[in-house]
Order: C-alpha cells, then sequence, then structure tokens
C-alpha cells in the first residue's frame, strides 16, 4: 500500500443538502488486452462518476503478466481529485484494475469502508467494487462470523468478497463463483471483479443499479454510466443485462452467463436514475437519462399548469424537468440561481458552529432574472423539506413575486433498502401531510409533483421500482431496518 495521503483523512467532510437524497457509488472496471496501464484512465473514469459519490474513493490494479496475485491499490477520504495525486498514479502499474467512488448507505463513513476491497486467499487475490444496497447483509455476515471470518470494515462490499472467495474455492472459474456468491445476495448491487486474469461484471437480476460495458482500441471497460465511457474515448458497447455476469479475457472477449436472470416483469430498475443520479448525458438501458428529465418536465405542465413569467430549475438535476416544462406550457425558461463549482455536493466545514447556512454557500439568486416576476421552480424531490422552504424563501427575498414549485417525482411516503438514503418515514415530509400541508411549510404558492403513473411513461417500456412511493417493494425488505452501521 502507499502511503496514507493524510490530509484526505484530517478534513470533515459535511453535506450540504441536508434534506437532498443521497448519491449511490459509482463503480470503474478496466483491462487492456495490449498490457498497457490502466490507473490514469480509471481514474478519469471515476472522475465523470464523481457525482455518484464524494466521500471516498480508490483505484486497485494489477499486472496479468507479473507475478499472478500482486496487487497495487490506493484509496481515502475525499475527491478524485483530492485523494489522487500524478505522483501516486504514476507507481501503479498494471493493465488490468478496477476504481470505485463511494457514498455511504450503509456503514460508516471512514477511510476503512473506501473502496476498492482487495481481498487475499487461498486462490490469489481479489478487488471488488460494488454499487448497491443489500438486504440480508446483516444474515450473510453473521453466518460468516460464525465459521471464523474476520471483518475488517462494516460494508456489505466486503460479505460479497467473502462469499466469493468462499465459493471460489468449489468453483472451476472466478466468474463461476461471482455468480454462486450472487445467488446468496439479496438486494441492489452492480459489482466489478478484478482477478488476476479476467475483469468480471455482476449485476442483479432486478437491475436496480446500473452497470455498462465499452470498448478502447483493444481494451474494454465496464462504468456504473456511459458518461464515464465518453470521458476516456471509448465507445459504448452495451448494457450488462439485469442477471447477467459478463467475463472480459484477451482469449475470449466478453462472456455472458445468464443463469440469474429473471423474468422481464420481475426487473425493477430504480427510477431515480433518470430523476436524479445519473449524469444527464448518460444512457441507461437504452434510455437517454436527460430525454427523460425533459418528459418529466413536460408531464408537470400538462397536469399541474400555472400562469407565471420564467420556469427555473434548482441545479443541476432539476435543470432539464425545468426545461420540459417550458417547452411544453410556453413559458420561457431562465436561470435563477448561481452554484459555487467547486462546492459541489459536499463542503468542508471547519467548525459545527458556523452560522453561513450550507444552501447559501451552494447556491445563490440571480436578482436580476427573479425580481417582480411569477417562478416556477422545479426540483427533482423534497425529502425533508428543509433545504426547500430555504430555496423558496432566497427567491422571495430576491424580489420574486410568487414562487410556485413542481417537484418532478412523487411524494416520498416510504424508506429505500437498496441503496437509495430515503429516511425512516417520520422524517418525510410528505408523511401523514397533505400536499397543501408541504405547500404551507416550504412557503411555495402552489405546490405540484409528478403524477406516479408518469413514471413508467418517462422510461418507456422499462420495468422500475416505485416502493419509495408506493410502499410496495420488489422483494420482501428486511423486518429490521438495516440501513446505516449494523451495530445500529
Amino acid at each position: 500500500m502507499l502511503k496514507d495521503d493524510l490530509r484526505n483523512t484530517q478534513n470533515e467532510i459535511v453535506d450540504t443538502g441536508e434534506s437532498g437524497l443521497g448519491e449511490e457509488c459509482g463503480v470503474f472496471g478496466m483491462y487492456d488486452f495490449d498490457g498497457k496501464d490502466v490507473a490514469s484512465t480509471i481514474y478519469y473514469g471515476l472522475f465523470a462518476l464523481q457525482h455518484r459519490g464524494q466521500e471516498s474513493c480508490g483505484i486497485a490494479v494489477s499486472e496479468t503478466s507479473g507475478p499472478k496475485g500482486k496487487v497495487t491499490s490506493y484509496k481515502g477520504m475525499g475527491l478524485v481529485n483530492e485523494v489522487f495525486t500524478q505522483e501516486n498514479l504514476e507507481v501503479m502499474k498494471g493493465d488490468i484494475g478496477v476504481g470505485h467512488v463511494r457514498y455511504s448507505t450503509a456503514g460508516a463513513s471512514t477511510r476503512e469502508n473506501a473502496q476498492p476491497l482487495v481481498l487475499n486467499y487461498v486462490k490469489g487475490t481479489l478487488a471488488l467494487a460494488h454499487n448497491g444496497n443489500l438486504i440480508n447483509a446483516a444474515e450473510l455476515k453473521e453466518d460468516l462470523e460464525y465459521t471464523g471470518a474476520i471483518f475488517q470494515t462494516t460494508i456489505d462490499t466486503e460479505v460479497i468478497a467473502y462469499h466469493i472467495a468462499r465459493e471460489r474455492l468449489n468453483s472451476k472459474t472466478v466468474e463461476e463463483a461471482v455468480t454462486r456468491a450472487c445467488r446468496k445476495l439479496k438486494g441492489a448491487f452492480s459489482l466489478v471483479v478484478m482477478s488476476p486474469r479476467k475483469l468480471v461484471g455482476a449485476r442483479d437480476p432486478f437491475g436496480f443499479k446500473p452497470l455498462c460495458i465499452g470498448k478502447r482500441d483493444n481494451a474494454y471497460i465496464l462504468a456504473s454510466e456511459t458518461c464515464a465511457l465518453e470521458t476516456i474515448g471509448a465507445e459504448f458497447v452495451r448494457d450488462v443485462l439485469p442477471g447477467e455476469v459478463v467475463t472480459i479475457t484477451p482469449e475470449n472477449g466478453i462472456q455472458s452467463d445468464m443463469t440469474l436472470a429473471l423474468p422481464k416483469e420481475k426487473q425493477a430498475r430504480c427510477i431515480f436514475e433518470y430523476i436524479y443520479f445519473a449524469r444527464p448525458d448518460s444512457h441507461i438501458d437504452g434510455v437517454s437519462v436527460y430525454q427523460s428529465r425533459i418528459q418529466a418536465g413536460r408531464f408537470l405542465a400538462m397536469d399541474s399548469p400555472v400562469e407565471a413569467d420564467l420556469v427555473v430549475g434548482v441545479p443541476e438535476s432539476g435543470n432539464a424537468a425545468a426545461l420540459g416544462y417550458s417547452l411544453q406550457s410556453g413559458i420561457p425558461y431562465g436561470t435563477a440561481f448561481v452554484k459555487n463549482s467547486y462546492v459541489g455536493r459536499t463542503f468542508i466545514k471547519p467548525k459545527q458552529s458556523s452560522r453561513e447556512s450550507s444552501v447559501r454557500v451552494k447556491l445563490n439568486v440571480l436578482k436580476e432574472a427573479v425580481k417582480g416576476k411569477r417562478i416556477i421552480m422545479i426540483d427533482d424531490s423534497i425529502v425533508r423539506g428543509t433545504t426547500s422552504d430555504r430555496i423558496v424563501k432566497m427567491l422571495r427575498d430576491a424580489g420574486a413575486t410568487e414562487v410556485h414549485v413542481r417537484i418532478s417525482s412523487p411524494p416520498f411516503l416510504w424508506p429505500c433498502y437498496f441503496g437509495t438514503d430515503i429516511p425512516e418515514r417520520e422524517q418525510l415530509i410528505a408523511y401523514n401531510r397533505s400536499i397543501e400541508d408541504i405547500r404551507n411549510i416550504i412557503g411555495a404558492d402552489t405546490l405540484g409533483y409528478l403524477e406516479i403513473g408518469r413514471l413508467k411513461e418517462m422510461v418507456g417500456d422499462l420495468n422500475i421500482c416505485q416502493g419509495c412511493f408506493t410502499g410496495k417493494y420488489p422483494l420482501d425488505p428486511p423486518k429490521n431496518d438495516i440501513r446505516g452501521e449494523y451495530e445500529r
């Protein structure tokens, strides 16, 4: 392991969106058949996936022609460009590797929980990066502990790694071990696994989390989103299908195993990839994220019309929906907010007692754009409501005569157990409240949400998970709420 960069472990990272959704994680894997080093390319791939997780990041690489099982890895707390330097990337020699950016929905925000995880075992080494949340991780972990396993982290990724290692003892190949381990997993997972000579990707049978395949020259890539492929100049090959395990080798190219697959009608992609999580320039399972957000805005204009002078979006995920509303309604689209580009979704607060509003650190209002105008403000969601009321107030303070809020998702009524950081029902502003109650709390003149029937229309014929809106999940949620650390 390289020497820790202490700068990245001593700073206190604080989430600015107190009521906002927590991001998911991003995974990236690469195998260059020509033997070229991949660490710097993985770095740029992770940079493109930074929006999916800003707590920690890491890269692990290996030389397929070198000593079998030798892995060089580096990870730390913070953003990709904070953790990695030219110096520590240059010493990461290897033609196969995996990378990860993390936002914690299970497990504490610590360096120990950063990924990828590197595992040394009797058959060699594994490096594993995971996006998603397992609902049976606690039971799987307990089973392992009773047979002598010792855990170094509180994340379910380590549970997956252990099970792959155990299955490998009785499997002919690493991909067979991955498939057998995945049969035990319940919940959401997109995995990228590096073995000494193979790159393996796996997607859960429901297809909750995205995963795609790309190609650049004589190298293959696995990535959470297509935007990462475009960033490194790779061409999109195809999506990894729900329930598919793919194995990438120089001898056989891409091999597919569909033994985990479910019938199409049982698939359940996370709708928030299209509403919020994914970058707008990505395509997931053949659907443009940008076009789905435009469509959501159009539906809002059809179903919740209101007279106004200007339509604005709350950056960044509200912008495309605002444009869709404008296109459908004919009301001009404009910019009301200036976003601090150097804040992102996290920032460092020197003291907890700091009185600066985290919303104002992140956003300012263009007074000239809104003064004396009736504003339609589009945002992707309202979770607790503590940010929405501040943003509405900021518009009023800047001189807006009316503020009409439109949300490009239905009201949150239930928690998520599959990787989206939606809290307990009692913390959700929509729980036991009418839309009029919520409107009054956030201080808007009117409030409208996307109708739940519109979700399916946003993504064509894809089957989606709507559990956080309806309480009907594609598989039974855990009896105990295991989100967060297992010790809870």
